[in-house]
């Protein structure tokens, strides 16, 4: 890729235009906001760490490593509160497994944009859907990187990732902001996904949406960290686009008709905003052949939207089969995320598991959609792009006291059967990940947090992932709450 097609590519519109009103705190006893509102709060201190926490039950045999987990934290600076959950500085967590123990340690990623805007003690520069009066211009991506959505431990490195932009270093021992990484000097600044997909063989896969004129990124990196390829594909739009999955021979890509509009972008409205949903059109399905990117299939789905995906694979017939989170449209992102930032629980379509059958001989696709409330699939790391059985999602029940989830489940794909753990009412459960035990998909341990309302305070559980009805085997508390994220990686000791 040529250093001026991505710079054609990439231009930010008008993010240097500002809108017409300004976000304001409520003034002291205006409003009321429900106790689950903590998990929307900037946390208690900018670094946080407790070397031992309060742990009932006892760590598996064998279970050592670190949990990184990463998410929107500084909410609030000075006078100003974003108004979109997505919006906040990233903060990366530690919790580190060992001799019986577990610690927690915290600390905001210092990119350019955190450190300006501490110095100024305000929000100046543009967000994902907040755009203050006197919004900053900014010349690149990386002025807006919050590096707030996933960490992913790679090569020996620690990588904090965002959206529209690079990957950060982040020390994995220290947790001390590092460089931005750039693959290469075309690739400076280009975006780069927080869902980057680790192959069996350890090549990252990865893209990036470029807005715009419509495009998409894609890169191929060695397990030693060298890119071996990166491209420029074309689109005829700018939908939004979170994640994707891969199979040994195919990149898969699920593209919603929810498109960024370059004349709203223009005008200087938030990125976000900047998107129409358009539910009278297909949700398009683009395979790429990995050995040949210019090798590509369209097939259609009904209208909806995703955030993520759980794994993908094919058979030696031409099938590929795949498992999303679907929502009917896009209102979770559009109303519900900015509900949550004031304690609102504004109604949205909630997400559910759909079950994918694509075959690329006879070029039909159809879909099950499941009946629980799902969201954040995750399976055991060494079947990514290969047959698997067991899908590990959080679930919100009945019980729940809050617009998110409160509990985890486990779907056996070929039965159908499954099983779940309730936290209670009071609890929001945050992504849980399978960390590898014994031989099989359900031989080994799931991974994860939630914010206990009631209490006031994070926790940390651990579940025998063949086992969740029977709740954790170990679970942790830490000694304050703190803001809910989005993904989190296992790195083995």
């Amino acid at each position: 890729m040529k250093r001026r097609d991505f710079m054609r590519l990439t231009g930010l519109g008008g993010t240097g235009l500002m809108l017409p009103a300004s976000l304001t705190h409520a003034l002291a006893g205006e409003t009321t906001t429900p106790d689950w509102h903590l998990g929307f709060q900037n946390p208690r201190a900018e670094e946080l760490h407790t070397p031992a926490l309060k742990l009932d039950g006892r760590l598996p045999q064998g279970l050592a490593g670190t949990f990184y987990r990463n998410g929107p934290a500084r909410h609030e600076l000075g006078d100003r509160r974003y108004s979109h959950w997505f919006d906040g500085d990233g903060m990366v967590h530690a919790y580190r497994f060992g001799d019986g123990c577990i610690s927690h340690h915290a600390r905001f990623v210092e990119t350019p944009k955190y450190r300006a805007e501490t110095c100024a003690e305000a929000f100046r520069r543009p967000a994902f859907g907040t755009v203050f009066p006197d919004v900053e211009s900014v010349a690149s991506p990386d002025a807006i990187n919050t590096a707030n959505t996933n960490i992913l431990p790679f090569d020996d490195r620690l990588l904090a990732l965002w959206e529209g932009g690079s990957a950060w270093e982040v020390n994995p021992e220290t947790l001390a902001t590092g460089e931005r990484l750039a693959w290469s000097d075309e690739l400076e600044g280009a975006p780069f996904s927080a869902h980057p997909a680790v192959d069996t063989d350890g090549t990252l896969w990865n893209f990036g949406v470029v807005p715009g004129d419509g495009a998409l990124v894609l890169y191929e990196i060695a397990s030693s960290g060298a890119l071996r390829r990166a491209e420029v594909v074309s689109l005829d739009a700018s939908p939004m686009v979170h994640d994707f999955a891969i199979t040994r021979r195919h990149l898969v890509f699920l593209l919603p008709p929810f498109r960024l509009d370059p004349e709203r972008f223009g005008r200087g409205e938030s990125f976000i905003d900047s998107h129409r949903w358009y539910g009278d059109e297909p949700m398009r399905v683009l395979l790429i052949d990995k050995s040949d990117w210019s090798r590509r299939r369209w097939f259609d789905l009904p209208a909806g939207l995703h955030f993520h995906i759980g794994n993908a694979w094919e058979d030696g017939a031409g099938v590929i089969r795949f498992d999303y989170t679907r929502y009917d449209n896009a209102d979770f992102v559009t109303k519900a995320a900015r509900g949550l930032m004031r304690g609102e629980d504004v109604p949205y379509a909630g997400g559910h598991t759909a079950l994918v059958r694509l075959d690329t001989r006879k070029g039909r696709i159809d879909q099950d959609i499941l009946p629980e409330e799902t969201e954040f699939p995750r399976v055991d790391p060494r079947r990514t792009g290969e047959r698997y059985r067991q899908l590990y999602t959080t679930v919100r029940t009945r019980a729940a006291g809050h617009p998110l989830s409160n509990g985890v489940m486990r779907r056996d794909i070929d039965s159908g059967e499954t099983e779940h753990y309730d936290f209670g009412a009071n609890v929001i459960t945050e992504e849980h990940v399978f960390v590898p035990g014994e031989a099989g998909e359900d031989g080994g341990w799931l991974v994860g947090t939630a914010l206990d309302v009631d209490r006031q305070v994070s926790l940390i559980s651990v579940f025998r992932a063949d086992a969740l009805v029977d709740g954790p085997v170990a679970q942790a508390h830490l000694p304050y709450p703190v803001p809910l994220g989005f993904h989190g990686n296992w790195k083995e000791a």
